[in-house]
């Protein structure tokens, strides 16, 4: 009998393993494939393939990414440690992102698919010269997640779950997320959910809010998807609404920072100057960034602080993630 690990670990992440396959793009190429710009497409491979036929001529660049995976990176690379569970093929892209995962010291222990049921996932990631990106999916074995996968004892192990609302797209994965929440819920473990993406909010918005009134502890979302869940212009307003469902939530607002509703009380705090050229993974690193200040003993606005910090520093690069280590920053930026 496997002797199970209990080792204590800060967070439970829940997601789509993908690859990022990353390409600097003109408007115009956005255009020609009659993309939604600055969001997110689902697509099959032989449609995900055309993009990247168009891309023959353009250097690209490969790496392990999904929402979820990348804020559990920037965990790692603050200090944090957790544990990540997601799909992916017996492929090289599988063993890549395994590897990936590993190398930060984040534990990835879910079996891969065979491939012939469905390759590993990928996502194309086209950035503009305006910084913006638009994503074109195809989730490939991704969507082989279920319920089964989730382990209560793995969770635990761990002070926070969290838990990426893309997952919502497919019934099973749509069930790992519950089963993961059911089983935080039932151990005492705090329950983190993100939106994800606007295009979700519009589509789940229902679902979204009995997540938020039934598991959610704390809810990760931008100020357009704050909005569009509310259905109110004012960014405060909807805070104040959303303020009404969940204890504590973080809400992104692009250069100007981000607001925290902690008990239903808002607390503006400010972003870090940057000059950006890729929004790609700003998002996740601020979560991530918030994730391993809630993990540490750190108040929600310090926890923010360092979230605001990552993200500022993310939309300076190309890709969705940073390089290294950045834990020797910590007390310096969240004490300044």
């Amino acid at each position: 009998m496997t002797a199970v690990n209990t080792q204590k670990l800060d967070v439970f992440g829940v997601g789509n393993a993908l690859v990022d396959i990353l390409a600097l793009v003109e408007e115009d190429f956005i255009t020609k494939y009659s993309l939604q710009k600055s969001g997110m497409t689902l697509m099959d491979a032989p449609t995900q393939g055309g993009i990247l036929a168009g891309l023959e001529n353009i250097s690209l660049k490969k790496r392990s990414g999904g929402s979820a995976a990348n804020s559990m990176i920037a965990i790692a690379q603050s200090g944090g440690t957790g544990i990540f569970v997601a799909k992916v093929a017996s492929d090289p892209n599988g063993e890549l992102y395994r590897q990936d995962m590993l190398d930060f010291k984040i534990e990835f222990n879910v079996p891969p698919t065979p491939t012939a049921d469905n390759p590993t996932g990928t996502c194309v990631v086209l950035t503009t010269p305006d910084a913006e990106r638009t994503m074109c999916t195809n989730l490939g074995a991704s969507v082989n997640l279920s319920a089964t996968d989730i382990d209560a004892e793995q969770i635990r192990r761990c002070k926070y779950s969290y838990v990426e609302g893309y997952l919502w797209t497919g019934d099973d994965t749509k069930q790992a997320c519950i089963q993961a929440m059911e089983d935080s819920k039932r151990q005492e473990v705090g329950v983190c959910f993100t939106f994800s993406d606007l295009f979700l909010v519009d589509l789940f918005a229902d679902d979204f809010r009995q997540v938020l009134s039934n598991y959610c502890d704390v809810l990760f979302c931008n100020a357009d998807e704050a909005r569009s869940f509310c259905g109110i212009e004012s960014l405060e307003e909807s805070a104040m609404k959303i303020g009404e469902l969940v204890e504590t939530a973080f809400i992104t607002d692009g250069k100007n920072g981000c607001l925290v509703v902690k008990d239903k009380q808002i607390t503006p705090v400010p972003g870090f100057p940057a000059t950006a050229i890729d929004t790609v993974g700003a998002g996740d690193a601020f979560a991530g960034g918030v994730l391993y200040g809630l993990t540490h003993g750190y108040q929600p606005t310090q926890a923010a602080r360092w979230g605001n910090y990552l993200a500022s520093n993310v939309v300076q690069i190309q890709g969705p993630r940073l390089e290294g280590s950045w834990s020797d920053k910590v007390q310096q930026i969240i004490n300044t």
